[in-house]
């Protein structure tokens, strides 16, 4: 019985990570791994994590989920699973439960809030975002080649919401060239998307459409279909006050 529940669990956390990767594609009507296999959407999953106890199912949910609305750049949608996501660690913390993915809460929170901190002018936000760079500026003294391009665009958001803008570039690029040296590419989309953003925002449009374009090309070879179309609108819309205010 014990077998077949962590089976289960396995099972039910690769359907959440399969729901995440359709909600990147834009195939959330693409509802099977095997035609033998009964899908579950992310609500769904996140009931049975529920009903049957299960931190380990509802780490995942949550993680995915995250993940996908910091993509898409839904930033407001995120507070909610934080609190669902502190409440399940305040239930586990005493025994001792490691969770191999805490470094993605950590980042996926610190960008959302400190992007929420930069359009709302809310203090709160700012104070998650210096605590999220804080816990990754940790966690790079145990791994830099995965850990380091994280912090550097946390630092970059920061820096941008202080407007110490030479130190923002200098962290956007410090992102990008460490995401790209370490291979995570779709790390250095997100990179280059929010520099190419930064930079659109501070009048420097010019600079910041093949930042964003790059960041596209890199979304393409990532599959993210559903990024790479809202990514064509931006830059659309980009070039069009461009050319009204020229």
């Amino acid at each position: 019985q014990m077998a077949k529940h962590k089976r289960m669990n396995i099972l039910y956390s690769l359907m959440s990570y399969f729901d995440a990767v359709t909600a990147l594609i834009g195939n959330e009507g693409s509802r099977s791994i095997d035609a033998s296999i009964e899908m579950k959407t992310n609500k769904e999953l996140y009931q049975t994590s529920v009903h049957i106890q299960s931190t380990f199912l509802l780490h995942h949910v949550i993680i995915n989920q995250m993940k996908v609305f910091c993509y898409l750049r839904e930033y407001i949608l995120i507070p909610d699973l934080v609190k669902t996501y502190k409440r399940m660690h305040d239930c586990t913390k005493n025994t001792g439960t490691k969770r191999l993915l805490d470094f993605y809460f950590v980042f996926f929170e610190g960008i959302s809030a400190l992007c929420l901190a930069r359009d709302t002018k809310q203090e709160k936000w700012r104070q998650i975002g210096e605590q999220s760079v804080g816990i990754m500026s940790q966690l790079v003294d145990y791994s830099a080649w995965n850990y380091e391009n994280k912090l550097s665009l946390l630092q970059a958001e920061l820096y941008y919401l202080d407007l110490c803008h030479e130190m923002a570039e200098a962290k956007y690029l410090a992102a990008i060239t460490s995401a790209h040296n370490h291979r995570f590419f779709h790390e250095e989309a997100m990179a280059r998307e929010m520099y190419g953003i930064y930079l659109v925002e501070n009048k420097m449009a010019v600079r910041g459409i093949p930042q964003l374009e790059m960041a596209l090309d890199k979304y393409k070879k990532w599959g993210a279909v559903r990024k790479v179309d809202s990514l064509k609108e931006f830059i659309a819309m980009v070039h069009m006050s461009m050319e009204i205010h020229c």
